[in-house]
């Protein structure tokens, strides 16, 4: 009979506020409706109004969950007392919404902060200027699986890290993001954002990038499959393979995160984006080195509960009861700046062949 692994139960939840306040949502897109509103209702976290500008919009969504208050205007919702306000707007938006809101008040920002560096940077300075306790929702580092995967490296079990591999071949329904289509720069900031936030929250700053991101035949986006190498120095291997077109059946698709270390290995299913947007059970397997592969049953899933955990953790260290937020504005440039650093690359000349 194989030993169990790993050998200690691991953390897969951010703690929650022992007093939640309640949350005011600016923005009532899908992702408020698939994602945001699951995860306060199972947290049980107190919904205190919603605004977008869209009215008929932030009603529908108002109706649907039982939220008593939709305002009318942006100063509206930014007057609710002892709140919490989670902007889930577009990039586009955020600034002018931040802008108007409370000096000091804690504010969760959807990801990606801004659409480039530029506008990273003046949104952060929006934040600093007005004192606001501000965090980016990059939540995939709080889902459980990565949760788990985060512990087991705090502990240890994976020693020293060696090598880190994002593989996706899948087919996503792109249409489902009309928003997306203007844009010039889409998969890296939209999508794989999430895996460079989670690598730098794994293994730290990288020195530099490689990167390659591509346009797909008949596609309305700019690029939806990229291939990135992160420079960690001459031990430590990291990539991601992203294809959103692999449009040949599910047989072969797939959506792993793989880290290996010196003493363990371990491999993530990201079922969300497997039949997204129905999508699979998450799932994780740990091993020591040498094997065997061990699942580790998951309480909960990407989404929603991640969302829980970027929640929980700005009110927890609005509170004062965190002594880190873990995704605060600051620490999300670095992931911006990564971004940055790849659309760079992507426009820089790769080193030609020698020719006879």
């Amino acid at each position: 009979m194989s030993r169990p692994w790993p050998p200690t139960v691991l953390r897969q939840h951010h703690p929650r506020p022992s007093a939640p306040r309640p949350i005011v949502i600016i923005g009532t897109g899908g992702i408020v409706n698939d994602a945001h509103l699951p995860a306060y209702r199972k947290a049980g976290f107190a919904v205190a109004g919603v605004f977008d500008v869209d009215g008929a919009k932030a009603r529908t969504i108002a109706a649907r969950w039982g939220i008593e208050r939709v305002c009318r205007s942006i100063e509206e919702a930014a007057a609710i007392p002892e709140c919490v306000f989670d902007v889930a707007a577009p990039p586009v938006a955020q600034r002018a919404i931040l802008a108007a809101l409370p000096s000091g008040a804690p504010v969760l920002i959807q990801k990606p902060l801004g659409l480039d560096l530029t506008q990273a940077t003046a949104i952060r300075a929006i934040c600093r200027e007005r004192r606001l306790i501000a965090a980016v929702n990059f939540q995939l580092r709080f889902a459980p699986m990565m949760e788990a995967v985060a512990a087991a490296a705090a502990e240890g079990l994976l020693g020293r890290l060696i090598d880190i591999e994002v593989h996706l071949s899948l087919l996503t329904p792109w249409e489902l993001f009309p928003h997306l289509v203007p844009n010039p720069r889409v998969e890296i900031v939209s999508h794989s954002i999430h895996y460079l936030d989670t690598i730098r929250a794994l293994a730290g700053e990288p020195r530099g990038v490689l990167a390659r991101t591509y346009h797909y035949p008949g596609s309305a986006l700019a690029q939806t499959r990229t291939s990135a190498i992160l420079d960690y120095g001459p031990e430590r291997r990291v990539t991601l393979s992203i294809n959103h077109h692999h449009d040949f059946g599910g047989q072969f698709q797939d959506a792993t995160f793989r880290i290996e270390g010196e003493h363990g290995a371990a491999l993530t299913k990201l079922g969300l984006l497997l039949n997204y947007p129905r999508g699979e059970p998450d799932a994780l397997w740990l091993a020591p080195r040498g094997g065997p592969w061990q699942a580790v049953p998951l309480d909960g899933a990407w989404f929603p509960d991640a969302f829980i955990g970027t929640m929980s953790n700005l009110q927890r260290f609005a509170s004062g009861e965190d002594d880190v937020l873990r995704t605060s504005v600051e620490d999300a440039w670095h992931t911006m700046a990564l971004v940055e650093a790849c659309y760079q690359s992507n426009e820089s000349p790769a080193t030609p062949v020698p020719q006879s």
